[in-house]
């Protein structure tokens, strides 16, 4: 999240009046994340975020807002999308495509505990279970097509050393989504984002899961591997932290037991996550856009992660 687009109080107070939702009492940019323009919104009828989308057009957001409306439906802690008298979801403020959703009560953890780690696991298989049935398809924006296409870009702009480990993992994934065995895994829309900055717990209780703007239908093991590479990682030296990852499969497996053909994959699908993350955040370091307001994120720690997957650090 981040303010790309600027809005006064009297734009966001006129547009929230035709939604029903009553007069802001507070609006405040959001500095976090790097793709859209975020405000939390304070009225008389509740606490709402407000997304502008800066990058996606209007045909390709219904995938993501329906998502969250399909996920909300069943009870599942997600945002869920506000419609006007229409019954329409996506809205346009400022020439852009816009969204309300209600704001999900909790605060983020930098610190996971096995406990937390546990509920993530099962609430990721949750929302597998449950979108199963979403009659809507769409890849994954940020998938093998997208590595193809980024990669010799940002591979101008690092070391040779960099170049070489862009080159040989983009050969390993492409190995991997050729192989028999990846088409024998169970696929469905993911997440494909679940970081600890966009799920919100209060204490031990996890109370909302955000941010599906890089959802899209992929393999479910690619979503626990981005989980296990966020959640589950040492921060320091990029390791796996055993105690976390058993607590997180096992809160997964708790709903939904991996295939056979899965648990073998398991280790490339960690380093195709790493090496998305890493190749993203090259691109929006060497790629970068204005905003008003904007947290940039250091590539060098999924580098770091995507090395110690392949056995190169200790």
């Amino acid at each position: 999240m981040a303010v790309y687009t600027e809005l006064s109080v009297d734009e966001v107070a006129a547009f929230f009046r035709v939604l029903g939702l009553g007069l802001p009492r507070s609006v405040r940019g959001i500095t976090t994340g790097i793709e859209n323009t975020n405000y939390f919104v304070n009225t008389e009828a509740g606490e709402y975020v407000l997304t502008l989308f800066e990058r996606l057009a209007f045909e390709e957001l219904p995938f993501y807002l329906h998502l969250m409306k399909h996920l909300a439906a069943p009870g599942l802690p997600v945002p869920d999308p506000v419609a006007n008298v229409r019954g329409e979801i996506l809205h346009s403020l400022k020439g852009r495509p816009a969204v309300v959703v209600n704001r999900l009560p909790g605060e983020s953890v930098t610190a996971p505990t096995v406990s937390q780690c546990r509920t993530v696991g099962e609430i990721l298989a949750r929302m597998h279970v449950a979108g199963s049935d979403y009659p809507r398809h769409q890849v994954n924006p940020r998938g093998l097509e997208w590595w193809d296409e980024v990669a010799p870009v940002v591979g101008r702009c690092v070391s040779e050393e960099q170049r070489s480990l862009l080159i040989s993992e983009l050969a390993f994934q492409k190995e991997i989504a050729a192989s028999p065995s990846y088409e024998q895994l169970p696929k469905g829309p993911v997440h494909a984002d679940l970081f600890r900055d966009n799920a919100l717990f209060d204490g031990e209780h996890l109370t909302g899961v955000f941010d599906f703007y890089f959802a899209g239908c992929d393999a479910f093991l690619f979503d626990i591997a981005v989980c296990l590479n966020d959640w589950c990682v040492d921060d320091c030296t990029g390791g796996q932290r055993d105690d976390r990852a058993a607590a997180f499969l096992g809160g997964y497996e708790s709903v939904r037991a991996l295939t056979p053909a899965e648990r073998p994959l398991l280790p490339a699908m960690q380093r195709a996550g790493a090496f998305r993350f890493w190749l993203s955040r090259l691109w929006d370091l060497h790629q970068p856009r204005e905003a008003a307001l904007l947290k940039a994120h250091d590539p060098s720690h999924f580098e770091r992660i995507l090395r110690v997957l392949r056995g190169e650090v200790a």
